[in-house]
């Protein structure tokens, strides 16, 4: 049996980066998850990311992606865009700068702790006891697959984005990407680059325009929160909507310019205002697709770019063990500013924190203000509870 003040559930950019800082502000803290899993197991290589330098996970400032990059002898205009890998290895350094160990384990299950804290159940059986407990889980668990698509798709035939990360095998091969966001361009210019032989990208609304977008006016906003964090939440339903939208515009309404020239129209063919009318499975296992407009192709894979939705039933962590239901805010954890769940004790961040904190945090840019607030408020509750905080 482990104890600890502050259990981070989650070892992507929002966990580390609130480990961090919640050592920083001398709490406990245990990390527990497989280090940046989603990234590595559910993004492709030779991805190449939309965030710029800036979006560092360090609050105190010190280990940032800047510092990173000069350690290697370049500077942000030189690796921007940013890949994957190159992401990977700063999130792999920033653990090293503020000697983080996750324990590489997912949680099974959350139940009550005698001591009015939460006892964590690890996949291995082992437990560890916390005053505090954060899910800081991202978007993996939570792919987006709409029920008219997996109606109509014969079983075994597709799969999300999430799970078609190995485009090794893309040679000789035809695909159907349904989707018109920038996953779906970015996977379409891999497989081409991957010798795919077609790739038809599908989707029912304007293909967006490759145009840089930007991020300018979003810093602001979520460094502002670090102070006021419960800002977005108390704008009018209106207002959010209004950042809703323009935030959308960024970054579903265009595409990166470096898009443009990776998309061969020999082989990529884009098919906007569409839809899928029938699909059946051919005897040799391909896959024969009707459209609206009454056209047809033959693909041996689908790959459904449909993007991610944050539902609570996805967690099974959370029915798992003893705890009530938490509240509910349009499928995210009702939270108050401070990241707290409807369960004393239980905090939920990144992808989770849509709903109360604003669409920010489907996006590492937030994972700063998170960190800071969060560990702010699990210190806060520490005191008014009467325990030392101890550090470490």
């Amino acid at each position: 049996m482990h104890d600890t003040d502050l259990l981070v559930v989650g070892a992507g950019p929002f966990g580390l980066a609130l480990a961090a800082e919640s050592r920083r502000q001398g709490l406990r803290t245990t990390v527990v998850g497989r280090p940046m899993s989603f990234w590595r197991d559910h993004m492709p290589a030779g991805m190449l990311l939309r965030s710029a330098s800036d979006w560092h996970l360090d609050v105190a400032g010190v280990a940032t992606i800047e510092s990173f990059l000069a350690g290697r002898g370049t500077t942000p205009a030189a690796a921007e865009p940013l890949s994957r890998d190159l992401y990977l290895a700063y999130v792999e350094w920033f653990a090293a700068q503020k000697q983080l160990e996750p324990v590489p384990l997912h949680v099974s299950r959350l139940d009550r702790a005698a001591d009015a804290g939460l006892q964590a159940t690890l996949e291995d059986g082992s437990r560890v006891t916390a005053r505090s407990v954060a899910l800081a889980l991202g978007m993996g668990a939570h792919p987006r697959v709409p029920d008219e698509l997996a109606a109509l798709l014969p079983p075994g035939s597709w799969r999300h984005s999430r799970d078609a990360v190995d485009l090794a095998s893309a040679s000789g091969r035809r695909y159907l990407l349904v989707g018109g966001r920038q996953s779906a361009f970015e996977w379409a210019a891999l497989l081409a680059e991957g010798g795919a032989a077609a790739v038809d990208v599908v989707h029912r609304h304007d293909t967006p325009a490759f145009a840089a977008s930007d991020w300018s006016w979003t810093a602001p906003i979520v460094d502002r929160m670090v102070d006021d964090p419960g800002w977005f939440a108390r704008q009018t339903a209106v207002e959010q909507d209004v950042l809703r939208a323009r935030l959308w515009a960024e970054g579903r309404l265009k595409l990166e310019p470096w898009l443009a020239d990776r998309l061969p129209p020999d082989v990529v063919r884009v098919r906007p205002r569409t839809a899928l009318a029938t699909a059946r499975r051919l005897p040799d296992g391909a896959v024969e697709v009707t459209y609206d407009d009454g056209d047809r192709t033959v693909v041996d894979e689908i790959v459904l770019c449909t993007g991610y939705l944050p539902q609570l039933a996805d967690l099974g962590l959370l029915t798992a063990g003893d705890l009530p239901p938490l509240d509910d805010d349009l499928g995210c954890p009702a939270l108050d500013d401070g990241f707290q769940t409807s369960v004393p004790g239980l905090y939920a961040t990144s992808f989770l924190a849509t709903a109360h904190f604003g669409p920010f945090f489907g996006f590492t840019l937030a994972a700063r203000m998170s960190a800071a607030v969060l560990a702010r408020a699990v210190v806060s509750r520490a005191g008014r509870a009467g325990y030392a905080v101890r550090g470490g």
